[in-house]
């Protein structure tokens, strides 16, 4: 790709935000960033050093520890995916567990962690040719962002596609539908960079939508930007 550009997704819970940005990055060669995987790694952080419980975070804890936090992502060539690295441990399915994911929005709010990660994500951008997908990247992160996008579903069809990715026994549907009806809740409702439609963002719905529509809808939005400039 000869331009250079950012490219901002933002959207609910598992409404398949990764899914595309992995689409956008192997079509367009452009370097996938995994923000809410950043968020999720400091969670198990908080996890394994008891700075959780019950949704309450030990912030002065974890505040202490945060400087120390090392995050990182490495290419998989076998796998063809991203992993996340915890001070130099990989983590990528530690993270996707539903511990994690009961507790993130809760560390998530936290303004000192926002912060520290957006700065971060940030400094990751400056070089361009970047796609990343969150909660905030077109309103906060990426603001001047060359294309940004937003997706939702409905948080049944989120929560059924969810149950089935996980697919395990030892979670049920209803444990996952009111996990994500929470995270909506909390990522709507925090008050340090809350979960909001950017106004020049491009909204996908894709309750009803196949991934081959999804992709060429996304796909056709930035071949357009890169030939015309806008």
């Amino acid at each position: 790709m000869s331009k250079k550009i950012n490219i901002a997704i933002d959207g609910h819970s598992s409404c398949g935000k990764s899914t595309i940005a992995k689409s956008i990055s192997q079509k367009f060669q452009m370097r996938y960033i995994d923000t809410g995987a950043m968020y999720r790694a400091i969670t198990l952080f908080c996890l394994q050093n008891n700075l959780i419980s019950e949704g309450i975070v030990n912030t002065k804890g974890l505040k202490k520890h945060l400087d120390s936090i090392n995050l990182g992502f490495e290419y998989n060539s076998e796998n063809k995916v991203s992993e996340t690295f915890l001070n130099g441990e990989n983590i990528e399915n530690k993270i996707r567990g539903l511990q994690v994911s009961e507790n993130v929005s809760f560390v998530a709010k936290i303004p000192f962690v926002r912060k520290k990660l957006v700065l971060l994500q940030q400094e990751i951008g400056k070089e361009k040719n970047v796609v990343m997908d969150g909660r905030d990247i077109g309103t906060k992160v990426f603001p001047d962002a060359e294309i940004k996008f937003f997706v939702t579903a409905d948080v049944q069809i989120r929560a059924k596609r969810r149950f089935e990715e996980m697919n395990s026994k030892d979670v049920s549907f209803d444990q996952i539908l009111n996990n994500l009806k929470m995270r909506d809740e909390n990522d709507t409702r925090r008050d340090t960079n809350p979960l909001k439609m950017a106004e020049d963002a491009i909204l996908i719905d894709n309750s009803d939508k196949s991934l081959e529509q999804q992709n060429n809808f996304v796909f056709s939005k930035i071949e357009k930007v890169l030939k015309n400039g806008n």
